[in-house]
C-alpha cells in the first residue's frame, strides 16, 4: 500500500483526519505497519498503521513522530483507498 502525507502537529495539538480530532478518538491498531518518506528530510519511516472512527466509515491512517512531540500523520493513496 502507498501512502501520502496529510500533515503533520505537536503531541495533543488539534489534527483531523476524516473529520475527527485524533486525539480525542482511540486509536485501533492493525497488522500492517506503513512505509513513509518523512517530507521535509526525506527519510524512509517506518510507521504503525491504526483506524479511527466508527465501526460503520472507519479512517484508516499511518502515525508516528519524528522526533520528540511531533507526530506526522499519512493516508492511503487514492487508488489504494478503494475498496
Amino acid at each position: 500500500m502507498n501512502w501520502h502525507f496529510i500533515g503533520s502537529c505537536l503531541d495533543g495539538e488539534t489534527f483531523r483526519i476524516g473529520g475527527l480530532d485524533v486525539w480525542q478518538h482511540p486509536w485501533t491498531a492493525q497488522p500492517q505497519t506503513a512505509r513513509v518518506i518523512d517530507p521535509h528530510y526525506g527519510v524512509a519511516k517506518q510507521f504503525n498503521v491504526y483506524r479511527l472512527g466508527p465501526p460503520e466509515a472507519p479512517v484508516l491512517f499511518a502515525a508516528g513522530e519524528f522526533s520528540n512531540g511531533v507526530w506526522g500523520f499519512y493516508a492511503p493513496a487514492a487508488a489504494d483507498a478503494a475498496p
